[in-house]
């Protein structure tokens, strides 16, 4: 990809929140590949209810959700110095340096948030909030003492987006969903549950499924779970 006569190389963003707001200390600044990716695959998948009944001969496949989007990045890591230009975030390592900056900042436990990074994957105007799901390294040529000279990298990425913020953007009120609300000052459990199942019948069980000894005192930026009626017992 080019801009303005210049090739826009792959930025991954690094941060500690869900929120994309805290950048790692582990890597403050983007990450930028040292080359662009030899493959770039974005998959979109619908989840269909195949259910058999018994005794029928076709399905019926109802819709069940949209599954996130998954990003899959092919790219290289190279000691060889035969790549023009190449330069990994831009300095020049070696390739077990490289391997390291990388596997840190996407893939290893940071000890601070206990698990790791949230990561946004950058390629000019095309941004995804993600996590990483699996990493491939297929290690091809190597020095004579044993360290990687070239190291083939295959890594797929799951969009993430915080629990209130989906919750936000889809703005439904099935009874069938799981629900996330945030209590904000002022807020009632009563209208809370009436609001999402349209009868307030409910709001015992969704008192004893959140733990609540209380209807009235909930400390606001508490988050709430309305789970489906049918896994809520009239």
């Amino acid at each position: 990809m080019e801009g303005n006569g210049h090739l826009i190389k792959v930025l991954i963003h690094v941060f500690d929140d869900q929120d994309f707001q805290i950048p790692s200390k582990i890597s403050p600044n983007p990450i930028s590949l040292p080359v662009n990716p030899e493959s770039f695959t974005r998959n979109f998948k619908v989840e269909l209810n195949q259910q058999q009944g018994q005794g029928n001969q076709g399905t019926d496949s109802d819709f069940k959700a949209t599954a996130p989007e998954e990003l899959k990045l092919d790219f290289i890591f190279d000691g060889t110095d035969t790549i023009q230009g190449y330069k990994y975030n831009n300095n020049k390592k070696s390739v077990k340096d490289q391997l390291k900056l990388f596997m840190d900042a996407v893939y290893n436990m940071n000890g601070e948030i206990h698990r790791p990074h949230f990561l946004q994957v950058q390629w000019g105007e095309f941004m995804f909030p993600c996590i990483l799901t699996n990493l491939d390294l297929n290690y091809t040529l190597f020095q004579p003492n044993g360290d990687p000279l070239r190291v083939k990298v295959s890594a797929s990425f799951l969009n993430y987006v915080a629990q209130r913020e989906r919750v936000a953007r889809e703005g439904k009120k099935s009874p069938d969903l799981t629900h996330v609300r945030q209590v904000k000052g002022g807020d009632r459990l009563d209208n809370m549950t009436f609001d999402i199942y349209n009868n307030v019948k409910y709001v015992t069980q969704i008192a004893k499924a959140n733990g609540l000894t209380s209807f009235r005192k909930i400390a606001p930026g508490t988050e709430l779970v309305f789970p489906p009626l049918d896994k809520t017992s009239s």
